[in-house]
């Protein structure tokens, strides 16, 4: 028996109530989870309880480590038991973490909580992906994952915003306390969201036979050798790790996939805690600083829900995407007007988008059984890329305005546009001179008839 779910005969990728029952779950753990109301004030919190700029950023550092540290062992861990599991504890440490916040705001306090919400971050990344994509193929559906996950993004993106009007009348009901009770509630209902995600496999510690897809002698497939996975859970997570990082080695295409992801994501991801600052720049009321936000978070939602048109792009086309979507930023926040704000909003539609497609070519390239490990691997990628921006921001906007920091951050997704660009087109001349190949082969072959 393999990890690998068996596809079920006879569904369509668009159709069929074990495809609806999975998208409603999902869309509404993805809602759940983002639907907390501490998310605008807790820098507040920080700062009422006493807690220095330093330390403050501090705790941001610790909440990155601790998801850098915890992202590879979850993602094995996620394909070595169920992913189900993992998705149903994560939430109940975030609970966790949020009642310390409100009930001994501290500043250890502050720290243990964001190391529960790194890890609980770590435990549904790449397990989460990993689900939803092999129960879609399952379901002869993997098509559509790139929809589904573009509109999961989006979900998230609506509770936010919806979270954000209603945290203004419950904190001046019940300030920080009810502020955190909301947020606690709300993680426990993702938690009881997510024992309803359906889950067709089993853990790689009750398998005889894995698939380990890795790159046989020059064909360059990454698939050819064949694995035993041992009967403990204790070596099927060891098992599954390497059996995963070795896909990435020896599979060429995984490799530009996992590098494609925190290329794509973390520069804007970064940037977006940086939004405030930048909107503020252009000269508007303090009071109107959130309506300019859920501008640029509404755009980032239409770049979700565009996903699935979008799965038509071929490499030209999403490099073309970045590089417009780099050039809308830039000039946005160059110009420091409120209106510049707009082609930022622009630029962040393009970079969802992108950053959507970016983990459906990674989902689609994976072949073997280390799914939720090798999206790890990406979001380790992505984590380790999003401090390095963190940090170049530090030191670039100290020196210069946010517009112009905004604009220079604009560059990396230039280049990577480029370089998208230039492996585009030596794929279309490679396919276009095994079209010229075949024609020849048989034009030659009927002038040898006799």
């Amino acid at each position: 028996m393999t990890l690998s779910p068996a596809r079920v005969p006879g569904t369509g990728p668009g159709s069929g109530p074990a495809v609806r029952r999975l998208t409603a779950t999902l869309y509404g753990y993805a809602f759940l989870d983002d639907f907390v109301l501490l998310y605008p004030v807790y820098a507040l919190l920080f700062s009422d309880t006493g807690l220095t700029v330093w330390q403050i950023s501090s705790l941001f550092c610790l909440w990155s480590l601790t998801g850098v540290l915890l992202e590879i062992p979850s993602g094995a861990w996620a394909d070595a038991v169920s992913r189900r599991l993992l998705l149903w504890f994560g939430p109940l440490l975030t609970a966790a973490g949020f009642t310390l916040w409100v009930l001994a705001p501290s500043y250890w306090a502050f720290a243990l909580g964001f190391v529960l919400w790194g890890a609980k971050g770590a435990l549904g990344s790449g397990a989460l992906e990993a689900l939803v994509y092999e129960e879609l193929d399952r379901l002869g559906a993997a098509d559509r994952y790139g929809a589904v996950m573009g509109r999961t993004r989006a979900a998230g993106l609506v509770a936010v915003m919806a979270a954000m009007p209603l945290t203004g009348p419950v904190y001046a009901f019940g300030g920080y306390p009810a502020v955190g009770l909301a947020s606690v509630l709300a993680c426990l209902l993702t938690a009881a969201t997510a024992t309803r995600f359906p889950e067709h496999r089993e853990p790689a510690g009750e398998a005889k036979d894995v698939d380990a897809c890795r790159e046989g002698p020059g064909d360059g497939t990454g698939e050819g050798l064949g694995d035993t996975v041992s009967d403990t859970p204790g070596d099927g997570w060891a098992r599954t790790l390497r059996a995963g990082l070795a896909e990435a080695r020896g599979n060429r295409s995984v490799r530009g996939a996992l590098l494609l992801v925190p290329a794509v994501t973390a520069v804007w991801g970064a940037l977006d805690e940086y939004t405030p600052l930048l909107v503020r720049d252009t000269g508007v009321a303090e009071s109107a600083v959130p309506n300019w936000l859920l501008l640029i978070w509404a755009g980032a939602t239409v770049g979700g829900l565009l996903a699935g048109a979008g799965r038509r792009l071929g490499t030209g086309g999403f490099a073309g995407l970045l590089a417009v979507s780099a050039v809308a930023m830039a000039a946005g926040a160059w110009v420091r007007t409120p209106a510049g704000i707009g082609l930022v909003a622009l630029a962040f539609c393009g970079f969802q988008l992108a950053s959507v497609l970016a983990d459906a070519r990674l989902q689609d390239r994976i072949g073997g059984t280390g799914r939720a490990t090798l999206t790890s691997v990406a979001g380790v990628g992505t984590d380790l890329t999003t401090i390095a921006v963190y940090g170049a921001y530090g030191v670039i906007g100290s020196a210069t305005t946010h517009g112009a920091t905004f604009a220079l951050f604009a560059v990396p997704y230039l280049v990577t546009a480029a370089l998208l660009a230039v492996v585009g087109k030596g794929a279309g001349e490679k396919r276009t001179g095994g079209r010229r190949a075949a024609r020849a082969a048989r034009t030659s072959g009927s002038r040898a008839r006799p």
